[in-house]
């Protein structure tokens, strides 16, 4: 398996939030839910049609990308079954890279080795971020019950 290379996130500029706002809102109202697909028409500047039909997955999924730059958040796509660095699995958790390699050495999270270097399957990534984010939402849950028992005003 091929590793795939990242797209630097690009932090849309105020213009294209604006746009990005007004096309979500758009792409939105015409969404179909009781179709599998959906069509959209292309005009070009020569005046030319194309009609587009593309799964509704993948139309939701452009509506989520334009919500997304309308927040004026970075959005990046990755394939689920994409291979990444120990640096862009590292910076995906927002944790340093000798900390994931501690972390993979550890056998928290799955990886194998092209070569020398370690490679980390999204999915296997995605899998342990999603591990711990239940984890610390019960912990935060057990410590604001316990509060509440000791009536500490939480």
């Amino acid at each position: 398996m091929a590793t795939t290379q990242l797209n630097k996130p690009h932090i849309p500029s105020e213009a294209e939030a604006t746009l990005s706002q007004e096309s979500s809102r758009i792409l939105a109202s015409y969404l179909q839910h009781s179709s599998p697909t959906q069509k959209l028409r292309i005009l070009e500047e020569n005046g030319n049609e194309q009609i587009l039909e593309i799964p509704k997955s993948a139309y939701q999924l452009l509506i989520d990308i334009l919500s997304q730059m309308a927040q004026g958040n970075a959005v990046t796509l990755i394939p689920v079954h994409a291979e990444l660095t120990t640096q862009e699995a590292a910076d995906l958790l927002n944790v340093s890279r000798p900390y994931l390699v501690k972390l993979l050495e550890s056998k928290q999270i799955p990886f194998h080795k092209v070569g020398r270097h370690r490679r980390i399957r999204f999915e296997d990534l995605m899998n342990y971020k999603n591990q711990i984010d239940s984890d610390r939402i019960q912990a935060l849950d057990e410590l604001a019950a316990q509060a509440q028992e000791l009536e500490m005003g939480y």
